[in-house]
């Protein structure tokens, strides 16, 4: 092959990639079911809880890393950012709960 054909392929290859990651990405995600989104965040607040109860308060990131080591053994693959919105939501959910026990 000569260096023109080469620099099409891999600007071709270029395109592709764009369209996978605005087209076909987000399709896929809307592909998942409320219930399936429902449960993920309830092992996510299950992972969080338990975590909480194994560390304690003060190591964040322990409990972070158990957290996906925990959905990671389930077989659940999520992104970071939605990952750590969960994880924050559940936490904060947790608060909330652990202050009216204290009222």
């Amino acid at each position: 092959m000569n260096e023109g054909m080469i620099k099409i392929i891999l600007g071709l290859i270029g395109v592709l990639g764009t369209i996978i990651t605005y087209l076909l990405v987000p399709y896929l995600k809307s592909k998942t079911t409320r219930e399936q989104r429902e449960n993920v965040y309830f092992l996510v607040t299950l992972a969080v809880q338990a975590a909480e109860q194994i560390y304690g308060s003060k190591t964040g990131n322990q409990k972070k890393e158990y957290v996906i080591n925990y959905l990671n053994s389930h077989g659940i693959s999520v992104s970071v950012e939605d990952l750590d919105m969960m994880i924050e939501a559940a936490v904060k959910e947790l608060n909330i709960i652990q202050k009216k026990a204290l009222e």
